[in-house]
Formats: structure tokens, C-alpha cells, sequence
């Protein structure tokens, strides 16, 4: 059987962050949190060497005709190379008969979207309601796209950003300031963006923390979405003390891995605190934010079901030639 190979110009051609993309995505989760996923643990290949990993990711829907399993790279120190941090690519296999029927060549570029899908749907109930200025630490791939997907959610008119390098940050404001049409400010500390922002998003691979628990204020909300490795961590554990709410993709992959692994390493937080997983708020079985005054938090570490979701619906977008 011929297996067909789909670069990243087709796929960019046909996949963009859309609500549709954003609602497939939405749906990943309900199905993850109604039982119908086979979902395995996160299998990572560090390379120290050379300040980089590869995941392997992936999760078998019930019922859907195919599945992903992806490869995902981030390589970290690549910008000095003029290279993108992350890579990767999804093969897609048939359920029935375990046949791969193709492999989506994207490198890395549906990761983005996904993990954008994800800080979407987060900031869709999580975020206040009215955010009049955005904060993002990092300046890379990830942090446009977490800055697009906010915006498909929430007005906001200004984005506050703090990252290491320069030029990456002239980069993300040059583009924010075309593709959003909002201000971008770049300021010198992340604390500054914290105080400032009603809604943060974390997107780096930092190891120590980069926002403080004394910088939180009422109505804050924040998406971490760095931390998908357990030497990782962006919060400081005590953010997950102060904070009023508590949200993960994966309650068991996040206290593996992400925030929640730290905040249960240092005493803040336990294995039977009050902590909801977002598929319960997209399914309607738990609210979102519930008050315009609660500091919210979500940690986003990424999950095989939110691969398999955007690769069945790049995979049909794809065969029925719809851009």
C-alpha cells in the first residue's frame, strides 16, 4: 500500500489556528475526559549534549478512523544557529488493520498549532473577560501563536513581553504588530509583565522559575505551557499555593512533568488538591472562571489526544483539498 507524504507547504496551505482547529482540538479533550481514549505515558529522549529532546506522543480515539503518533523535537540553543527550537512529525495510523497511511511532514508546525489550540481553549474559560493587555515571556514560535490564540478569544490591545534576546523579541513584536494590530511594549523585567497584564503566558524551556508568586494580583490568569519535562519549570511552586483555581491538560502528565510536579515536590500542593483537568470544563462538567476577581492558573503540558485531533482533521482537510 502507498503511503503518502505531505510536506509542511501543503499542510500550511490547508491548517491554520482557526476555531475550527481550535474546536477539534476542544473536542480531543472531551473525549479525553469521557473515557474514550487509549493514551500512553510520554516517552522522552533527552540530548544533553546539545541542550535538546524528542517526544514521542500519541493517544487512539474510540471510533476515529485513524491516529497519530508523532515525534517532536526541541532543540533549544537552534537560535544561534538561525534555526527553529522545535521539529518533528506525525505518522498516521489505521486503526482497524495498524497500516500507516501517511505521514505529516510539518516540522513541528502542527505541534504549534495544537499547543496554540490548547492556550485557546484555556483563555476561552479561564481568562477575564475583558483583557486590555496581554504578557507573554518568550519571544519564540510558541509565543506568537499563544498571543493569535488568545486573540481569537479575547480583544485585548496590547501585548506586554519579556525575553532574553533582543532580536527575537524586534521579531515577535514586528509581527504581533501586523498580524493582531494591537501595541507590543518590550519591557525589562518579567515581573513588569505580570503586574501589568490581566492574562500570561509562559512559553520558554527555562529550568528556574520566571514568575513569582508576590507578582500575582487579583484577576490574573496564566497559562504555562513551557514545562513539559520534569527538569522544566517556569512557576515558582508558590504561584499553585496563591492561586485561587487550578487547571491542567493531564492531572497524572502534569505531576509527572509540569508545574504541578513542582508544586508536589516542594509541599505546596497535593495529589488530592482541588485541581480540574480541562477536558472536565470543555465537557461541562466542571465551570471555568468563576469569579472576575480569581487569580487562575493552567499548566499545559501537551497530550497525545491533542496530536491525534489536529492530524485527523489535517488528514481530511488534506484528501478533500479544503483550504
Amino acid at each position: 500500500m502507498l503511503m503518502k507524504v505531505y510536506n509542511e507547504e501543503e499542510i500550511r496551505n490547508h491548517i491554520d489556528l482557526t476555531q475550527e482547529a481550535i474546536a477539534e482540538v476542544e473536542n480531543g479533550f472531551n473525549r479525553l475526559q469521557a473515557g474514550d481514549t487509549e493514551m500512553p505515558p510520554i516517552m522522552r529522549i533527552d540530548v544533553s549534549d546539545y541542550n535538546g529532546e524528542v517526544d514521542v506522543k500519541s493517544a487512539y480515539v474510540r471510533g476515529e478512523e485513524i491516529f497519530a503518533v508523532k515525534l517532536s523535537s526541541g532543540f533549544f540553543d537552534n537560535y544561534k544557529l538561525g534555526l527553529p527550537s522545535g521539529n518533528g512529525l506525525m505518522v498516521l495510523i489505521n486503526s482497524r488493520t495498524g497500516v500507516p497511511e501517511a505521514v505529516l511532514l510539518d516540522n513541528g508546525y502542527l505541534t504549534d498549532v495544537r499547543t496554540a489550540a490548547a492556550g485557546a481553549i484555556t483563555a476561552k474559560y479561564l481568562a477575564p473577560e475583558r483583557v486590555r493587555t496581554a504578557g507573554v515571556i518568550g519571544a519564540g514560535t510558541q509565543a506568537r501563536f499563544q498571543m493569535k490564540a488568545l486573540k481569537q478569544f479575547r480583544d485585548f490591545e496590547r501585548i506586554l513581553v519579556y525575553a532574553s534576546s533582543n532580536r527575537r523579541i524586534d521579531e515577535f513584536a514586528e509581527e504581533m504588530k501586523e498580524a493582531l494590530k494591537v501595541e507590543v511594549e518590550a519591557v525589562d523585567s518579567a515581573e513588569k509583565v505580570v503586574r501589568e497584564s490581566d492574562a500570561v503566558v509562559t512559553t520558554t524551556p527555562a529550568k528556574e522559575p520566571v514568575l513569582r508568586a508576590e507578582w500575582l494580583h487579583p484577576g490574573l490568569h496564566i497559562t504555562a505551557m513551557g514545562s513539559d519535562a520534569e527538569e522544566k519549570n517556569e512557576l515558582d511552586p508558590q504561584v499553585l499555593a496563591k492561586a485561587d483555581r487550578l487547571v491542567c491538560d493531564v492531572k497524572s502528565q502534569c505531576f509527572r512533568l509540569g508545574e504541578l510536579h513542582h508544586g508536589l515536590e516542594q509541599g505546596v500542593i497535593t495529589r488530592d488538591s482541588e485541581i480540574t483537568e480541562l477536558g472536565e470544563i470543555t465537557s461541562g462538567n466542571a465551570k471555568g472562571r468563576a469569579d472576575p476577581e480569581q487569580i487562575t492558573v493552567c499548566d499545559l503540558t501537551g497530550t497525545g489526544v491533542q496530536d491525534t485531533a489536529i492530524a485527523g482533521y489535517t488528514l481530511r482537510k488534506l484528501t478533500n483539498g479544503e483550504g
